[in-house]
């Protein structure tokens, strides 16, 4: 899904716990968060990892299968793996308050990848937090330094970088970037 937009100049922030983290901002609007989460879910469910990344707490779940079933109701977004499924509220929740209904909603979403000290890449993802500042969801995107077993590996497989380069040109306009494959690998993990 192309979005014709002039992409957005990233920021490049100290983050606790991660480091030097370079972000695209997002449009937030109900609609675009509905198909990048249908576009990450449906076509990359086998090589991400989702969950929280907060300091003191990293979640990293893998889908046990294709989603049966992403829907949208009253501003939630589901994704449903039959056995178990998750929500994110993406849009207008009538349940409660408009003030409290503005507070869950998404109010910050963002392509980002962490800096190592050489200034390369060595992680690369998408963000979603509420407009209270509370993490929704981090997408941890395929890792050329990480093998499938997510151990080290021996020598970057740049391939992996699809989902990356895939989305953000999809979302930003933005072709593949040389530095994302600059990288030498992970002295820790993230």
């Amino acid at each position: 899904m192309n979005h014709p937009m002039t992409p957005p100049m990233p920021a490049v922030i100290d983050e606790p716990g991660l480091g030097r983290v370079q972000a695209w901002p997002l449009p937030t609007d109900e609609n675009t968060l509905w198909m990048l989460v249908k576009d990450i879910f449906q076509g990359h469910w086998r090589d991400i990892h989702f969950g929280t990344l907060v300091p003191g707490t990293v979640w990293e779940i893998r889908a046990p299968n294709a989603p049966v079933n992403i829907g949208l109701l009253d501003g939630y977004l589901t994704v449903n793996f039959g056995a178990w499924h998750f929500h994110l509220c993406i849009g207008h929740f009538s349940g409660t308050t408009p003030e409290q209904a503005a507070q869950r909603r998404t109010g910050r979403a963002e392509f980002y990848r962490v800096l190592g000290n050489d200034d390369a890449p060595k992680s690369w993802g998408v963000r979603m937090f509420t407009a209270a500042g509370d993490q929704q969801m981090t997408v941890f995107l395929p890792n050329p330094f990480l093998n499938d077993e997510g151990r080290l590996a021996a020598e970057p497989d740049w391939s992996k970088l699809a989902a990356w380069d895939e989305l953000r040109l999809a979302y930003l306009d933005l072709p593949p970037d040389p530095l994302d494959r600059s990288g030498c690998g992970l002295v820790c993990g993230g």
